[in-house]
């Protein structure tokens, strides 16, 4: 949380001096007596002295607060948390006490300390440009202390947040040259970025009235269906290997969020539609516009009616979406969004099948192997086809890997094959053979130990084979799919031509 900036906020000496990650507290040192836990009466310590060294005074404060903190905590424990989030109309606090892990107690910090927290903060806005935000502080009962200085660089935690009107209000006390960016959305968006339906409708009417047509987005994303497929792929990838990270899928809809806070989400929309969102974290169009009083980018302009909150990234409700981008009639389309390269941060590694191989094989192994991207490849094509097995996982991931949950996404995304499991071949020549003689054919002249099986798209072609020199005319030939199911026709019929309408049957059975 400590800034990375903070020297040049606070001054390189207040860095030095209280901005440590760790202080070792043990017995006080009669030479300073601000430093140290004692239990002595801080003589000369008082909050309307005047400040000579401030970096110093901050110190001693942050000693102080440390000291009054041990003071409040249970018997046994071993360690304390403390946060405190301030403006200049309110405070937030959580202080909690634990043991080895274990939560003891969450108790109430008492007035005085809330008093140095607040000349503490005050002390720092005289160094930089405004104050923290937050302090945190964790004690040890052996006397280690960590005191972090949060000026905003990452979201603060929801118990920790105000209303804008309270930041409003401390910016007239500590003005500051510019916020985070978030910080500058959460005050001055003013739900810009909301577009409920009935202002869906209405923009969308006004936009057609007007002649606006929305840019036609060719070449910033593969073609939805395709897409669509791949960022399943890499979400079941991510599952197998039980990585929390890496995008997901749930029945028409998939998110993605990055690990530097960009990230973006996927609808899919009855009638061949969808609906791509989401936002690069700090994007410089959003500084201007919250920071600096520029105009918003327009990105629902052109977009039809459905277009709206329901299906749009949860960003916008922030003021923090930087893209959206519309699927329909087979076509991409965009109003002021970027190019597709410019939010590559937000999205997962989607653009060419090449692209998803290199992400799910560096998944697989830090040096995949030939035969490694070769299973990788052929898992990526299968499930372009919407055609992904558990034999196709397996060979990818091993059988070490969660390939039930992996194989899950895939089905709940629609690219598992539907049916059954590809059907063994011992299998499915005894089910030729109970065929046969259910159907009282002359075992003899079609000996049934003699059957071969050839390996198909979705079953098994069964036959006989015949003899060297052997002319045969329409011997009999039969079809077992891999739900079991036969069909019986003659090698008259070219498999060729027959196959197609066994795929078709099949999958029709299992849609």
């Amino acid at each position: 949380m400590t800034d990375e900036n903070s020297q040049d906020r606070i001054g390189a000496s207040l860095a030095a001096d209280i901005a440590e990650p760790v202080e070792i507290i043990g017995a006080p040192d009669d030479s300073d007596p601000d430093i140290g836990f004692s239990s002595d009466p801080d003589i000369g310590f008082s909050l309307t002295a005047p400040v000579i060294d401030i970096p110093q005074r901050a110190r001693t404060l942050a000693h102080r607060i440390a000291q009054d903190l041990r003071e409040l905590g249970p018997e046994g424990w071993a360690r304390v948390h403390a946060a405190f989030a301030l403006t200049a109309t309110g405070h937030r606090s959580r202080v909690v006490f634990s043991d080895d892990g274990d939560r003891l107690a969450q108790v109430l910090p008492s007035a005085e300390i809330l008093e140095y927290v607040t000349e503490h903060r005050r002390l720092s806005a005289d160094l930089g440009d405004g104050p923290w935000w937050r302090l945190e502080l964790t004690i040890t009962a052996a006397g280690e202390l960590t005191v972090d200085h949060d000026y905003g660089d990452e979201p603060f935690p929801a118990d920790q947040m105000f209303a804008p009107e309270d930041y409003l209000a401390d910016l007239e006390v500590f003005p500051r040259t510019e916020l985070p960016l978030w910080l500058a959305a959460h005050l001055h968006q003013g739900n810009r970025q909301s577009r409920d339906p009935r202002h869906a409708a209405d923009s969308a009417r006004a936009d057609r009235e007007s002649g606006y047509l929305p840019v036609v987005s060719d070449g910033d994303f593969p073609d939805f269906p395709v897409l669509w497929s791949r960022w399943a792929a890499i979400s079941a990838a991510f599952v197998a290997i039980g990585s929390e990270w890496g995008p997901r899928v749930l029945p028409s809809f998939g998110w993605f969020e990055g690990s530097r806070r960009s990230g973006s989400s996927l609808y899919l929309l009855p009638g061949g539609r969808a609906v791509l969102s989401g936002g690069v974290w700090n994007a410089p169009e959003l500084a201007a516009a919250y920071n600096r009083g520029s105009e918003l980018p327009r990105l629902y302009a052109g977009a039809p009616e459905w277009v709206a909150n329901q299906v749009l990234n949860n960003r916008a409700a922030g003021g923090l979406l930087t893209f959206c981008y519309w699927w329909e009639r087979g076509r991409w389309y965009r109003g002021d969004s970027p190019a597709g390269a410019d939010v590559a941060a937000a999205v997962p590694g989607i653009w060419t099948a090449a692209t998803v191989i290199d992400v799910i094989s560096g998944l697989v192994d830090t040096d995949p192997t030939l035969e490694q991207r070769s299973a990788v490849a052929e898992f990526v094509a299968a499930a372009e086809r919407r055609d992904v097995t558990h034999a196709v996982l397996a060979a990818v991931f091993g059988d070490i890997a969660d390939l039930d949950a992996a194989h899950y996404q895939l089905t709940l995304a629609g690219v598992a094959r539907l049916g059954p499991d590809p059907l063994p071949e011992f299998e499915a020549l005894e089910a030729v053979r109970h065929h046969v003689r259910s159907a009282g054919v002359d075992s003899l002249a079609y000996p049934l130990d003699r059957l071969r099986g050839e390996r198909l798209s979705v079953g098994w072609m069964v036959y006989v084979p015949t003899e060297p020199e052997e002319v045969v005319i329409d011997r009999a030939l039969y079809y077992v799919a891999d739900d079991g199911v036969v069909e019986q026709t003659t090698s008259s019929m070219p498999a060729s031509v027959y196959v197609p309408g066994l795929e078709q049957r099949f999958r029709q059975r299992h849609s």
